[in-house]
């Protein structure tokens, strides 16, 4: 029997040369899966500990103990060398985060942890067309997941890929015994959001839509990162490994993470991928433009951003989803651009150890470069770099530099 997902793994397996991919309503979904199958309850994952505060619960749900990394200040990418031996001792696991596109050290880590004999996961729900080391994010690990709701702005779906093929039918099984029934007024709301949104848009009603969201208590975050409930949380914690007690977090943002799709929803997000790559290249056009602007951070020679060791322009730029500026005062450049209707992206500040601190997390040993990235980035559409650029000079935003940051400096 072929599966309602062919189509989409199939599209996804090419891209990826070969590995096998399998469909998942969410990117968290299908980073539980991972988290459950290669890691025993109890153990250690390193992580970024700038990242979205739904994968730091996925880690908690699977019955993990999060190990905050040290990161390098210039693109919030994770630090290997500062990375004390202390802490790779006794690892069960690494996660990549791959932040906003910008690709982690993905051949440094495969390799230390072959040493130690660990699985990497790759996280490249903002990355699925970036590479590292000359071969795509996401083919370094036991297992990577991706997003569909980033780059094809499907708002739905993503896949689990996996480096051994034969894992398939059994963490398929898995994922289908996870997955909610498909609910057709789920499916209704799904297929006419982008019609309702777009209509805001041409209104201008966005700002009225979202306070009516906020009085009606369906907005989840009233500041960048959503409450902890401590207590609530550690009475969670006594029931992993296990997804149900953790639902009302890791909902946060996508209350159909696991929902099983039906029709409709599917043909949206193959019509949505089989245009990726023209929206790649539009990503990689404004990533670009802004990399080379004042703000962007020319000459640090990050892995694949198109700009060489001497500060020169080479190579191809990452299709970044979200390009992280470096700005002083960001506070005004987001209103800045709010002003011009240009929204800023996912924001993760403060970093996970001070936001959870050490009673759920161990906290990074070098913490001061992952907090100055984390209150100096400002993430942005590529592909409205143009408008941006003209929105910050205009407002006499200033550039942030990374080179002076305590525990930073290159």
């Amino acid at each position: 029997m072929v599966s309602a997902y062919a189509e989409l793994e199939e599209r996804m397996r090419e891209r990826l040369g070969g590995r096998e991919c399998l469909y998942v309503p969410s990117c968290r979904l299908g980073l539980y899966l991972a988290l459950r199958h290669w890691c025993a309850p109890g153990g250690r994952v390193l992580m970024s500990p700038v990242n979205d505060d739904v994968i730091f619960f996925v880690v908690l749900a699977a019955g993990l103990r999060p190990v905050q990394a040290p990161l390098d200040p210039r693109d919030g990418s994770i630090d290997t060398a500062a990375v004390p031996e202390s802490v790779w001792n006794g690892l069960s696991a690494v996660l990549t985060t791959n932040l906003y596109g910008n690709p982690d050290p993905a051949p440094e880590l495969r390799e230390r942890c072959d040493r130690l004999g660990i699985p990497l996961i790759e996280d490249a729900a903002h990355a699925i067309g970036s590479t590292v080391g000359g071969r795509p994010v996401g083919t370094y690990g036991e297992a990577s997941v991706f997003s569909l709701s980033k780059h094809t702005g499907a708002k739905t779906g993503g896949f689990l890929a996996l480096a051994d093929p034969s894992l398939r039918d059994e963490l398929a099984a898995v994922r289908d015994a996870l997955l909610h029934p498909t609910r057709p007024g789920a499916e209704l709301a799904h297929l006419v959001r982008p019609y309702a949104e777009a209509t805001l848009r041409g209104l201008r009603l966005v700002g009225a839509a979202r306070a009516a969201v906020r009085r009606l208590g369906l907005d989840e975050r009233e500041e960048i990162r959503m409450p902890l409930r401590a207590d609530a949380l550690r009475e969670a914690l006594r029931a992993a490994p296990a997804l149900e007690p953790f639902h009302s977090w890791v909902r946060v943002d996508m209350h159909d993470y696991r929902l099983r799709p039906g029709s409709g929803r599917l043909r949206r997000t193959t019509r949505r991928f089989a245009r990726l790559d023209g929206v790649l290249e539009a990503h990689r056009a404004g990533t670009l433009r802004l990399r080379a602007s004042e703000y962007g951070t020319p000459g640090d020679g990050a892995p694949g951003d198109g700009i060489l060791d001497d500060g020169t322009p080479g190579g191809a730029a990452q299709p970044l989803y979200r390009v992280p500026l470096l700005v002083e005062e960001r506070d005004t450049a987001v209103a800045a651009l709010a002003r011009h209707r240009i929204t800023t992206g996912y924001l993760y500040d403060p970093p996970l150890d001070s936001y959870a601190g050490e009673t759920f997390t161990e906290l990074s040993p070098a913490p001061e470069p992952a907090a100055w990235f984390a209150r100096h980035a400002l993430p942005v559409d590529p592909r409205r770099a143009d408008e941006v650029l003209a929105v910050l000079r205009g407002a006499g935003v200033r550039p942030a530099r990374p080179s002076m940051v305590p525990g930073g400096a290159r």
